[in-house]
């Protein structure tokens, strides 16, 4: 009888519903960037190929928790903590104003940056070569392009003796990005006429503004905020018939007649492929700062055409894209 039952005991049991084994949580990435998606595309896009080339598909084994700051930038220590506090693997920064967020917010939690200012100078890193602590990426030394893209627009204006400089005065690597447009500026003999920028009705101003109306043309600063609003900026510099330098193609393909910087989707791929590493166990302290090495000038002749610039051969020689 006891050898009945525990026969019949044993097929029941088999024929129960078996539970399905505990399903493994994908590691959790938090994105903090001062920007929105539309203008920002391309580095989203870039940073989650770098992921993919290291075996990571969001939806599948990895998830991502976005945060965005719409260019309010007082937002991002906000943001950052509320990422913090989710317990992520680690965190995604965009440019230097997000990175320093997440920075204050955990020396714990590893962090990829992509930033277009020397990382050493802002202490985020002791060094390119050796990060030390729980931060690394890729670092555009936007203080070195910025003259390249002035001269560039003295190539293209060579009697323009003053030009705009568009910024953006929440932005916090401007200083020295100014600092060494104003170096470059002195050996070109140009005058500089800086015009800060923090919102659509400040950019709007901006145009009409006595300093614009002075100039010969306009060199507008690197800002992830600007990045939102290119096809704006490209639409003004039309409308008030204004010669704009931007820094990247972004612009020019909405319309800006010339642009010169690092293929973005490139430089957000590596930031992907070190935050795949880390998530198999690579430490940021082992992993040397990055550096862009693909940069690309695009000339917008569609524009150009509109406002009656000739494009000089020189520059069309080294051009990358050519919008016609």
């Amino acid at each position: 009888m006891k050898r009945r039952s525990i026969v019949a005991s044993t097929i029941a049991a088999a024929l129960l519903p078996r539970r399905a084994p505990a399903q493994q949580v994908a590691p959790a990435i938090g994105w903090l960037h001062p920007g929105q998606l539309p203008g920002s595309a391309g580095r989203s896009d870039g940073f989650l190929a770098g992921l993919a080339s290291q075996g990571f598909v969001p939806g599948d084994n990895v998830a991502i928790d976005y945060r965005w700051a719409r260019g309010n930038y007082e937002q991002l220590p906000l943001l950052a903590a509320e990422l913090v506090a989710r317990k992520l693997r680690l965190i995604a920064s965009g440019p230097l104003n997000s990175t320093l967020a997440a920075r204050g917010a955990t020396t714990t939690i590893p962090i990829v940056f992509s930033i277009g200012v020397d990382p050493v100078a802002y202490g985020l890193v002791a060094s390119l070569s050796k990060p030390g602590g729980n931060i690394t990426g890729i670092a555009e030394l936007g203080s070195e392009l910025g003259p390249k893209r002035l001269q560039l627009l003295h190539e293209l204006l060579p009697t323009a003796a003053k030009v705009a400089v568009l910024f953006n005065p929440s932005n916090q690597n401007f200083k020295s990005n100014l600092e060494s447009l104003q170096a470059a500026a002195s050996s070109l003999g140009i005058e500089l006429l800086p015009i800060s920028a923090a919102n659509d009705a400040e950019i709007e101003s901006a145009f009409t503004s006595s300093s614009m109306g002075k100039s010969d043309a306009l060199y507008v600063g690197d800002d992830p905020y600007f990045s939102t609003l290119g096809d704006k900026l490209a639409a003004l510099s039309t409308r008030y018939r204004v010669c704009a330098i931007y820094y990247d193609r972004g612009f020019a393909a909405l319309g800006g007649i010339i642009s010169y910087g690092p293929k973005v989707s490139s430089m957000y791929a590596k930031a992907g492929e070190y935050a795949g590493l880390i998530l198999k166990a690579a430490k940021p302290s082992d992993l040397p700062v990055q550096q862009p090495t693909t940069f690309e000038l695009v000339i917008n002749m569609k524009t150009a055409k509109a406002l009656g610039l000739t494009i000089p051969p020189s520059i069309l020689a080294r051009a990358d894209e050519v919008i016609e």
